[in-house]
């Protein structure tokens, strides 16, 4: 099975690089999601991805002060990427590798989508349950 079978590619949410880290909060929150996707600065530059996990290390490293940050400050950038046609269980060894929850899914250094552990599990949840 292939990445792009498994991968989100609709209602994908990105915040800019520059955007207060209250306001990609706040982002996270209204839309329910536990990430949000980095734009690039530049056509050529790479995404990044911010994370809960993320905002906390910022929270408690500046003492509860965070409005004077931007996403850019403390996004994991660039984000660990993969093809959407690379095999599945490659992508799963990378993210257990790398101990990451979530790689993005680029074709030509353009957004094609994100794949999440979750993903990937409610998939293997799935075959397992169609097999008993």
């Amino acid at each position: 099975m292939l990445v792009s079978e498994v991968m989100i590619k609709d209602n994908l949410v990105i915040v800019s690089p520059m955007a207060p880290v209250r306001d990609a909060l706040m982002m996270m929150r209204n839309t329910k999601v536990k990430s949000l996707i980095v734009d690039k600065i530049r056509p050529s530059d790479a995404y990044g991805l911010l994370t809960y996990k993320n905002i906390l290390y910022s929270i408690v490293s500046s003492d509860g002060d965070i409005d004077l940050l931007r996403v850019y400050d403390i996004c994991s950038k660039p984000a660990i990427q993969v093809s959407k046609q690379l095999d599945l269980k490659y992508a799963s060894q990378l993210m257990v590798k790398n101990n990451v929850k979530r790689l993005l899914v680029v074709d030509n250094n353009e957004l094609e989508g994100i794949l999440t552990m979750t993903d990937i599990l409610t998939l293997f949840l799935g075959t397992i349950e169609e097999e008993a």
